[in-house]
């Protein structure tokens, strides 16, 4: 079954998207994301739950959800 999406103006198909897994993510923690880049759009979803759903971003929503990461707009100290 294709798992094609229509979300923010982008057609998303999920299905042959090539996942990778977050540096971050491993067994010391719970906090585990991967990330597919297909068809313009960046896809997110958990490790843990990889038939879950996943956060469809356009390229400006990643590029300032990266620059922001990278000022450390997101520390939590």
């Amino acid at each position: 079954m294709a798992e094609t999406k229509a979300v923010k103006g982008l057609i998303v198909d999920l299905d042959g998207a090539v996942w990778r897994k977050s540096t971050r993510s491993g067994p010391w923690t719970d906090n585990c994301v991967e990330v597919a880049f297909v068809g313009g759009a960046i896809a997110v979803r958990d490790s843990k739950d990889t038939g879950g759903a996943a956060l469809i971003f356009t390229q400006a929503e990643w590029d300032a959800f990266v620059l922001g990461a990278k000022d450390g707009e997101f520390d939590l100290g």
